[in-house]
């Protein structure tokens, strides 16, 4: 069974754990002091390999983890924690990364939740603007780097209202290569936020709009104070993710849209970019009776588009009501 550090314990002879910040059944996150640099603190988060892999297996998931690693520590953005190292100890990896203080978004929604009232849109859209800056730039990079756990206890805001995407437990470079995403080291991420591509498999290709999904996933939950439901259970149970305006009726009809656009079941049905994504936050808001319209002429556009199916259905229907009002 896995134990975490006790307090106490120093890191490659520098870093001395003083609190478990978080753990899982892989590892854990621990708020350690810099014994080089005096007053610096950094969050130290812990890998631990899957026990059950044999020794080669094992090499490459350290090999993946280093290189990984490595490109997490190039990046540097305003709204990532900077990784500043990295290095393995004991059978178990570790990434070094700035300290984020603050609360983080799970937090503060639970704290309104209490309160008995929801998070105001606007405030929630000033986060996801910041989540979108850290997004693009990780989407950006030669490959492409995805978070693949982004939910809202893995967006921390500062004291100076900065927003922080935190835990690169999940990271995973898109090799253009790729025919699918095997992740060895680290897991599939938070269900009530993953795609159902993420979920492994033969199938189980990641790209972009998987990160998208979990952003759309994020907001949802922020907005609504309802985690959305799985990816699993609405493929099954196709209608079950309730809107989010019939949870939060406050909610604009645009912000709306643009979270069940992110949370589309098929990748192809997503914004193919944060950018894409972004602009559909940033649609003007039309009055209420252009909206009206607008939902008027979706609808027409659906029924033409369906028109020899319905005509088919309609013609059937119709004949079955006669053979039984006049059949034998």
């Amino acid at each position: 069974m896995y134990q975490p550090l006790p307090l106490g314990t120093v890191l490659r002879s520098r870093y001395r754990v003083i609190d478990l910040v978080g753990q899982g059944g892989m590892g854990a996150i621990y708020l350690t002091q810099d014994l080089r640099l005096e007053g610096r603190q950094c969050a130290v988060k812990e890998v631990l390999l899957q026990p059950a892999l044999d020794a080669s297996t094992q090499a490459q998931a350290r090999a993946q983890f280093h290189r990984e690693a490595s490109v997490l520590a190039r990046l540097d953005h305003p709204n990532l924690p900077r990784v500043s190292d990295y290095f393995s100890e004991g059978g178990r990896d570790y990434l070094v990364m700035d300290y984020v203080p603050g609360e983080d978004l799970r937090q503060i929604m639970r704290r309104a939740q209490e309160a008995g009232h929801l998070l105001e849109e606007k405030q929630v859209l000033t986060w996801a603007e910041q989540i979108c800056d850290a997004l693009e730039y990780l989407h950006s990079q030669n490959p492409p780097v995805l978070h693949r756990d982004i939910k809202p206890a893995n967006v921390k805001l500062t004291p100076e209202e900065r927003i922080k995407l935190v835990d690169f437990g999940l990271v995973k470079l898109l090799e253009p290569d790729e025919s699918r995403t095997v992740t060895i080291l680290q897991g599939r991420g938070t269900v009530q936020y993953t795609p159902l591509e993420q979920y492994g498999g033969d199938m189980g290709h990641t790209d972009i709009r998987s990160d998208i999904y979990s952003l759309g996933a994020t907001l949802y939950h922020l907005l609504t104070n309802q985690a959305p439901s799985d990816a699993k259970w609405r493929f099954l149970h196709p209608g079950t993710l309730p809107p989010p305006r019939e949870l939060n009726p406050a909610l604009s009809r645009r912000t709306e849209r643009a979270i069940l656009f992110a949370l589309a079941m098929h990748p192809d049905q997503r914004p193919a970019s944060i950018a894409e994504f972004r602009k559909q936050l940033h649609q003007p808001q039309l009055p209420p009776l252009f909206e009206l319209a607008r939902e008027e002429e979706e609808w027409r556009v659906a029924l033409q588009s369906n028109i020899v199916p319905l005509s088919v259905a309609g013609t059937l229907a119709l004949i079955a009501v006669l053979l039984t009002l006049f059949g034998p």
